[in-house]
């Protein structure tokens, strides 16, 4: 994967000095269709994967929101889906390349806390990586960051911080967890669900860790926010699907939009 070669060709578009990137999950990609900027489409961009799953389009948005300039990717990447975990960390990557110094992580998730609703946004402090590899193996990307990158602040501190405070600005309740990631695509069974409580985890999903890892490695500060869409199994008495996943992130996104786009204009670079 030439991520120097990808990030040339978007800058020949036109996109370039970017300040913070955005990852929309799915279901979430409404707020790139929200903002008004140059729109460059994945399929125009050579050797650039294209997202499969429903509820992730293939567009990247870039425009000025406050003070920051603005990269809105909408559709990711997803190790189920085939891709390897050099594509599956793509964005963080070109992200970097392009300038971004924030790489801001939304996703749909399970909801493993028992104190959690579906609807729920839950900030991210913390994760488990339990998809069996990690994006770093193999030879460093020294142009990147170092062999051995510190994980110990992954989701930066005085990010979530900001975030809890534009969610207590604007009243809109935000739950703090532990975000597992497996590699899917099945929903996990209730026995999983079990062994991720006892791990400590609060939601679980099939994204995201890969591209914090790599963000991190890269040196970007990082924020996330998991929308639970529904309750995992064994917390639910009810069959799990995707549809359910699109159907929550539809009610959710006026305050989830809110929530964003404020941090977005708040925060300072």
């Amino acid at each position: 994967m030439d991520y120097i070669k990808l990030a040339n060709q978007i800058k020949e578009k036109g996109i370039d000095k970017v300040d913070i990137a955005v990852v929309l999950g799915s279901g979430l990609g409404f707020l790139a269709d929200e903002v008004k900027g140059k729109i460059l489409n994945y399929s125009e961009i050579e050797g650039f994967p294209r997202p499969t799953v429903e509820g992730h389009g293939g567009k990247m948005v870039f425009a000025e929101i406050g003070k920051n300039n603005v990269l809105l990717f909408q559709g990711r990447f997803h190790y189920y889906e085939g891709y390897s975990m050099k594509e599956v960390v793509i964005f963080p990557r070109i992200s970097k390349l392009l300038g971004a110094k924030l790489y801001l992580v939304t996703n749909a998730a399970g909801g493993i806390n028992p104190d959690f609703n579906p609807g729920d946004l839950m900030v991210i402090k913390d994760h488990l990586n339990l998809m069996g590899t990690n994006p770093l193996i193999g030879e460093n990307q020294e142009v990147f960051g170092p062999r051995f990158p510190d994980m110990t602040d992954a989701y930066t501190p005085e990010l979530r911080k900001l975030m809890f405070e534009i969610g207590d600005e604007l009243g809109i309740e935000l739950q703090s967890g532990v975000y597992a990631a497996l590699t899917g695509p099945s929903y996990e069974t209730p026995a999983e669900i079990k062994m991720l409580q006892t791990l400590g985890a609060d939601a679980v999903g099939m994204s995201t860790v890969p591209e914090v890892i790599a963000a991190r490695h890269a040196g970007l500060k990082v924020v996330g926010v998991s929308c639970i869409t529904n309750l995992a199994a064994g917390v639910s008495e009810n069959p799990l699907s995707h549809e359910e996943v699109l159907e929550t992130t539809e009610k959710v996104k006026y305050h989830f939009g809110k929530l964003i786009s404020k941090f977005i204009e708040t925060v300072s670079i």
